[in-house]
């Protein structure tokens, strides 16, 4: 009996010391971070202001960016490319969807309404996080313009802080007034 149980004990000791512990990044760790805009009253810089009914482009596929379409928000969380130094997107408002007069053919849709091209420019670094989530990129000397078109709806832009840099997702890093 006395061996059975001293058997158990070592398999129980071996088995605990023998199990590779598993490299999962937990959710809550933080990886690349996005840039947040906040949208501001052009007459009181104090008072966040809706953009209605707006699109968002832009991306590696210049796709519609998931959660910004036809949509009513006060600030935007965009992923910045990891690849290059500079992103672009296109932010419509008060956009519709206009179906080209062919309401079953889906394939000659577009959207309409006031759009301005917003250009962030960066410099990258990788930063080690751990084992199980690899590497994030941050991004450090970032700006960003406003593409004048003659017809903008954003009138002004403002860093949050001088050199500007974005290393997480806590509070914005530019005010865009409209």
């Amino acid at each position: 009996m006395k061996k059975i149980s001293l058997l158990i004990i070592i398999l129980i000791i071996v088995g605990n010391y023998s199990c590779e512990r598993d490299d999962i990044c937990p959710d809550a760790t933080p990886t690349t971070p996005r840039l947040i805009i906040d949208f501001l009253d052009a007459t009181d810089s104090d008072i966040q202001k809706n953009v209605f009914d707006i699109v968002v482009v832009g991306g590696d596929d210049n796709a519609v960016l998931p959660g910004y379409y036809l949509t009513n928000t006060s600030n935007l969380i965009l992923p910045l490319k990891t690849t290059d130094n500079t992103t672009e997107f296109t932010i419509i408002s008060n956009a519709k969807e206009n179906d080209n007069d062919t309401p079953d053919d889906t394939s000659d849709d577009f959207i309409e309404g006031n759009q301005d091209r917003i250009e962030i420019n960066y410099s990258r670094e990788q930063v080690y996080v751990s084992r199980a989530c690899g590497f994030k990129t941050i991004f450090k000397n970032v700006t960003l313009t406003i593409v004048d078109d003659g017809d903008n709806w954003m009138l002004s832009r403002q860093p949050l802080t001088d050199n500007q840099s974005v290393e997480d997702e806590t509070t914005a890093h530019f005010n865009i007034s409209h």
